[in-house]
């Protein structure tokens, strides 16, 4: 994300082309403030994320899913089936905001497009075959990100 914020400089986000975030020269306090709200909202997220985990008893371990001795659904997890995935993600965002690039959010999609495919769809088969309907009722119920 960084390289892609320094190769294209200029299409940086300025007042002129953030006129919705900010109609006046505050952008460089507004962008600041966005990426703060962004970062701390993406560690708050994540840290639920494992908090919840913890109280289960249950594993954090991202490449063993079929170790999981708990299907979690209550605390963040009632909001999303991903809070620790969708921390990074707004982690990224904030990133991309403090870059001020419009071409870092590529980043951000990568991140995602590998995620979904490499992580959570192996997650999911794993925590389906190991919970059964009871995961496929909570899939039904809520989002994947938010």
């Amino acid at each position: 994300m960084w390289a892609i914020a320094q190769v294209t400089h200029s299409n940086k986000i300025t007042s002129s082309t953030a006129s919705t975030i900010a109609a006046d020269s505050s952008l460089p306090f507004v962008q600041l403030m966005a990426t703060a709200l962004l970062l701390a909202f993406g560690v708050f997220c994540a840290i639920a994320g494992v908090i919840s985990f913890n109280r289960a008893k249950t594993t954090v371990h991202p490449l063993k899913p079929e170790t999981a001795s708990a299907l979690v659904t209550s605390g963040i997890y009632r909001f999303s089936r991903n809070p620790m995935y969708l921390g990074m993600a707004l982690a990224l965002c904030a990133w991309a905001c403090y870059l001020g690039s419009i071409w870092s959010v590529v980043g951000i999609a990568g991140f995602l497009l590998y995620m979904y495919r490499f992580q959570i769809r192996p997650e999911e088969r794993a925590l389906e075959a190991i919970f059964g309907q009871e995961f496929i009722g909570y899939k039904k119920r809520v989002r994947p990100w938010i």
